[in-house]
């Protein structure tokens, strides 16, 4: 028998909604909630690695996914002036019958996601959130944001790096800014673009795009981070339309193409990874609650998808909910996040100092890593 029956998760992200499909397909009463009120219209663009799409295989989506996103098994280096460089092939982390990579757009991955979970039997509310959680040794009352209650075997707070649920069971974690901040835009792609492109200088740190399907890509460009937060929707497109005329090739067609500041985007890199235990009580953290990591390595939303399955794994193999199971939980998933993230955080390191580190031994070590199953 599994360790629960019933469980509430929290958030409608990569995390969330996987662990609400795994869990539902296994037969345990799952409510999936998120203070979004649409959470499939957030974002532009994502590139998942190769072992991002093997979980997303096991969750039974990946026919679905292969068809809206855009897949790739090389990536190429450029000049800023446009010329490769180099193009080298990606490594199959999900296995040989799974392209290295593919990139979609959020969107598009956060709706088949969540449509597979309302499928596998989960229960879902948009608009909601948790307001309290008060935990005993046989569950969780939870209270609700429209005045609601419930009660659960089990709350997965899935929430994201901002996450409620870590703060209402007192958790607090060492969040920080890298020092870098990146821009991106979802636009149309040009024929040119087939794969990942990284151009390394200019006034950037990095100058980057990903084809998203056969129409689409989501680029990026890298900077020291600054606040930006002043700038007006009409300031912000201007400054990357400046920085983005440093860079030539393809760079000159999505150049050409941005014309609309609401599809532009600026953040700063964050990081953090909570130490072990990942719970209180019945309460659970996964994800981006509990790890975070620059987008160096585009491993974020993969070691968010392997969180869900570990977790959804454990519980079903279990028949309480003990310290054992939380043991096991973060032995399979702590070192090997914590891998992740802090070779993510060593890209950004060198190119904020300028050092010639050794970034093919980093890339072959972590795809080593993430080949092996979670």
């Amino acid at each position: 028998m599994p360790a629960v029956n019933n469980v509430l998760v929290v958030g409608g992200g990569l995390a969330g909604s996987a662990t609400a499909i795994h869990l539902a397909a296994r037969g345990i009463a799952v409510d999936l909630i998120d203070v979004m009120p649409d959470v499939a219209v957030l974002g532009s663009g994502i590139t998942l690695q190769g072992n991002a799409l093997r979980e997303l295989h096991r969750l039974g989506v990946w026919e679905r996914v292969r068809q809206e996103g855009y897949s790739f098994d090389s990536v190429g280096l450029r000049a800023p002036d446009g010329t490769l460089l180099v193009e080298m092939p990606d490594a199959r982390t999900g296995g040989p019958d799974l392209p290295a990579a593919m990139g979609m757009p959020r969107p598009a991955l956060a709706r088949i996601l969540l449509e597979r979970a309302g499928e596998a039997g989960a229960e879902m509310r948009f608009g909601l959130a948790v307001t309290a959680l008060e935990c005993d040794p046989a569950g969780v009352d939870v209270s609700f944001s429209d005045g609601s209650t419930g009660r659960y075997d089990l709350v997965v707070g899935a929430d994201g790096i901002r996450s409620t649920v870590r703060r209402l069971i007192g958790v607090e974690t060492g969040i920080r800014a890298t020092g870098m901040g990146i821009w991106r835009v979802f636009g149309p792609r040009p024929a040119s673009v087939t794969r990942t492109d990284l151009c390394y200088g200019g006034p950037c740190y990095i100058a980057g795009y990903c084809p998203t399907g056969e129409d689409s890509l989501y680029a990026y460009l890298v900077e020291d981070a600054r606040n930006r937060g002043a700038l007006s929707a009409g300031e912000r497109l201007e400054t990357m339309r400046e920085l983005a005329s440093a860079y030539h090739g393809p760079w000159d067609e999505i150049r050409a193409a941005l014309d609309d500041p609401e599809r532009i985007h600026y953040t700063w890199f964050e990081t953090h990874v909570l130490p072990p235990p990942w719970h209180r009580g019945r309460v659970v953290l996964v994800g981006d609650a509990v790890h975070s990591c620059p987008p160096t390595l585009a491993q974020g939303g993969a070691q968010a998808l392997e969180d869900a399955a570990v977790l959804t794994e454990l519980l079903d193999k279990h028949d309480r909910v003990d310290e054992q199971l939380w043991t096991a939980f973060t032995d399979r998933r702590h070192a090997r996040a914590n891998a992740v993230v802090e070779a993510s955080n060593q890209l950004g390191r060198w190119l904020l100092d300028r050092e010639q580190g050794d970034v093919p031994g980093l890339m072959r070590r972590i795809a080593e890593l993430v080949s092996q199953p979670a």
